[in-house]
């Protein structure tokens, strides 16, 4: 076997129940004034509360900036990396979902090294860039953004949603409290597990996977196939929400190296345009592209089929449904307010902004076939 690879994850994690009580004290290692970058649910738990009482008593100054919201927006970073500039901070803390941490990311690259975001998104200037350092706490158990320098940002005015990647991006610290995941609604948790176990699947079966990435991506889907379920439940299970966490904390390393593949190109334009909970746009198309894509990897669609209850390849994509089911996630994309009207639209922004992923897939997807899945799902 020749070995040909790269990576660069050098994040530093603090895993488990009550560390969220070290937030303090580990932004106090990076600056003098915190940027704290958050959604409004963070006020809501007390979370918000709590970790300004802990700056406090570091003799931390803070700036909240609590404007982001599901699918975080290029506008939303570009504010966000003003205000960052005029009140002198010098280190970032991201609290919340998904959107929070990416967010946050977006408005360090910018605050920090100037021209606008999309010139970073679209890869319009090249450098070596620097970051603010970031602090990174989860309070959902999904994106894996803790553990990678990946954000997915939504430009308003067109509708484009898509990701940038830099490794500078990479939490300097990031806390991660099974605890705080308890507070999730349980119409949040089933789309948030779900798309963690869309990471690991895609990074499994993602032709840059490699030996560094597969045993986070597998063992992230053995995880999320015995606990899945149960959390979503009770998300007062400590075993089950413990795993659920550490699958997704886990499988964000990997696909940082390995990359994500068609469910997640062909999922973007549903959350762009209609501004949807991303996983919900995974449940519609996942077990459809599967089974358009076994052709490409029988062995690894057999082996993602057999860790969800499958027998081989053939039935990879039932798996899937039944599982979506048991968390009453049975998705549509009608369900969620798309028609046939949109397959146009859908086929040429995913053909814009996601061909790598398509590339990428096991069987490469070509334009006709997204069209015929985005109706196949509709």
């Amino acid at each position: 076997m020749v070995l040909d690879f790269s990576f660069y994850v050098p994040a530093n994690i603090k895993f488990g129940r009550g560390k969220a009580a070290l937030i303090g004290s580990e932004v106090a290692k990076y600056g003098k004034k915190v940027f704290i970058v958050t959604g409004k649910s963070t006020a809501k738990t007390g979370l918000l509360e709590r970790v300004l009482g802990q700056l406090e008593n570091e003799k931390v100054g803070y700036v909240v900036f609590d404007k982001v919201t599901q699918n975080p927006l290029t506008t939303t970073v570009e504010e966000g990396a003003s205000l960052l500039r005029e009140c002198g901070c010098d280190s970032i803390l991201s609290m919340g979902g998904g959107s929070p941490l990416d967010a946050a990311k977006g408005i360090s690259l910018l605050a920090k090294n100037g021209n606008t975001i999309d010139d970073y998104i679209f890869k319009r200037v090249q450098g070596d860039f620097q970051s603010y350092p970031i602090v990174a706490v989860p309070t959902t158990c999904g994106t894996g953004s803790e553990s990678n320098g990946t954000a997915v940002l939504t430009n308003p005015k067109t509708q484009d949603k898509k990701g940038l990647a830099y490794s500078c991006l990479i939490a300097k610290s990031s806390i991660v409290d099974p605890e705080l995941m308890e507070t999730m609604p349980r119409e949040v948790v089933g789309p948030v597990t779900f798309d963690a176990l869309c990471h690991a699947m895609e990074s499994y079966l993602s032709p840059q996977a490699n030996p560094f990435t597969e045993p986070y991506s597998t063992d992230a889907m053995l995880y999320l196939a015995k606990y899945m379920v149960r959390a979503n439940d009770d998300i007062h299970d400590h075993e089950a929400v413990d795993g659920v966490t550490l699958a997704s904390t886990m499988v964000g390393a990997a696909f940082f190296v390995s990359g994500l593949i068609a469910p997640h190109g062909m999922e973007h334009p549903l959350s762009g345009l209609r501004n949807i909970k991303h996983g919900r746009g995974l449940a519609a198309l996942t077990p459809t592209i599967y089974e358009h894509s076994i052709s490409g990897s029988p062995q690894r669609y057999a082996f993602v089929s057999r860790v969800l209850g499958g027998k081989d390849e053939n039935d990879c994509g039932k798996a899937i449904r039944q599982l979506l089911s048991r968390i009453d996630m049975e998705v549509y994309l009608s369900d969620e307010g798309f028609t046939e009207d949109d397959v146009p639209w859908l086929t040429e922004n995913c053909w814009k902004l996601s061909k790598a992923r398509l590339d990428l897939n096991p069987k490469p997807l070509g334009k006709d076939e997204v069209r015929q899945i985005y109706s196949e799902v509709m």
